[in-house]
């Protein structure tokens, strides 16, 4: 059984810091890309920050200059840094991550943590 978990979301005041952290578990072959996306009340799903096998790291640019996008292959985790928080960035956090499973063959698939509640309030 595959899975991602995620963990480090919790409440915190405008222009303070979290660290979320997501690790992928189970019969994992490789992982491709691995990302973040966040989902407020009654808006779409978006991108915040992407980071592939190899290459440069992508970012929405509602967060750029203040989230960083990293990840340590050797603990399949993909970590996000939040800085400079703003009440805009209230929201459920969710990491992905793109995953060569064992034994089925070379396609990678899709796969999300439950996600992770950011709340940024004074």
């Amino acid at each position: 059984q595959v899975q991602l978990v995620e963990s480090g979301g919790g409440l915190v005041q405008p222009g303070g810091s979290l660290r979320l952290s997501c690790a992928a578990s189970g019969s994992i072959f490789s992982i491709n890309a691995m990302g973040w996306y966040r989902q407020a009340p009654g808006k779409q799903r978006e991108l915040v920050a992407a980071i592939p096998s190899g290459g440069s790291t992508n970012y929405a640019d509602s967060v750029k200059g203040r989230f960083t996008i990293s990840r340590d292959n050797a603990k399949n985790t993909v970590y996000l840094q939040m800085n400079s928080l703003k009440p805009e960035d209230t929201a459920v956090y969710y990491c992905n991550a793109d995953l060569v499973i064992t034994g089925f063959g070379w396609a990678s698939y899709r796969y999300w943590g439950q996600g992770t509640q950011v709340t940024v309030s004074s």
